[in-house]
């Protein structure tokens, strides 16, 4: 699969979570673009409430978020906050949280691979968008007539990225051909002023691995779950589940959960 920055822009398709203006790189319209580093590079996440995970991710990203599996091709998922537009995890100013796990997604932010159909082949973007993009910036993008050993190393993590994405598709595939999947609900019980409990307000609707359905497999499933890895996966993505209750008494630190949120 050829990811080469190409010398003319192709027709890109699909549309990238974060990523407004993706353009495939190359030197003549980007010779002049440098990286501006920053102590807090992430503002541009911070009104997002969910991230895409890659199943590596699980085991550092379980210890923070909700993961989740969403849409119809029940991609993981991790939830940053419980409203649209926020992010509890990463701050208006691009700072995050002290010992935040920042998911890959975020992290490989301005350069992406994307879908050039005319070449059937993916090529490496970056975001126009992006405000750490500037001419003559502190970190070249083209050095020499070639890309710089900062774009480089920005490819690769791209291109380990879309290996793990890649992966990531099969674990999925694996969820759905043993039906472990299932619709669940994450609900907040407030508390009323007398003590008692109030009527459960709704939170999120999402996909979620099904213990029973687990539980209910194989002997020589299970064994083969976990030696393929898969198992430990699939556990670090039901403990995560426990995040939920982080999420609000985080949100209710800052308002009420509001009953649609």
């Amino acid at each position: 699969m050829a990811t080469d920055t190409p010398p003319a822009q192709g027709e890109i398709t699909g549309n990238v979570l974060l990523y407004s203006r993706p353009e495939p790189l190359n030197i003549e319209q980007h010779g002049k673009l440098g990286f501006n580093r920053s102590n807090a590079p992430f503002s541009f996440a911070a009104r997002t409430h969910v991230a895409p995970l890659v199943v590596t991710e699980f085991a550092p990203a379980s210890m923070l978020y909700p993961i989740i599996f969403a849409g119809d091709d029940r991609q993981p998922l991790a939830v940053m906050s419980l409203r649209p537009e926020e992010n509890l995890f990463i701050r208006a100013d691009g700072s995050v949280a002290p010992d935040t796990y920042v998911p890959a997604y975020i992290r490989r932010y301005p350069f992406v691979f994307a879908n050039d159909d005319q070449a059937q082949r993916l090529v490496v973007c970056i975001d126009r968008a992006s405000t750490a993009l500037v001419e003559n910036g502190d970190t070249p993008l083209f050095e020499k007539g070639d890309t710089s050993q900062f774009t480089k190393d920005a490819i690769e993590f791209c291109r380990s990225f879309e290996e793990e994405r890649q992966r990531t598709e099969q674990f999925v595939a694996l969820l759905k051909d043993l039906d472990l999947l299932e619709l669940k609900n994450a609900v907040f019980t407030p508390r009323n002023a007398d003590g008692t409990n109030g009527e459960p307000q709704p939170i999120a609707e999402y996909y979620a691995v099904s213990e029973e359905k687990l539980n209910a497999l194989p002997a020589d499933k299970i064994i083969e779950l976990q030696k393929n890895g898969a198992l430990a996966q699939i556990y670090a993505h039901l403990i995560s589940l426990l995040n939920w209750d982080r999420l609000i008494a985080v949100t209710l630190t800052l308002e009420p959960v509001a009953a649609n949120a």
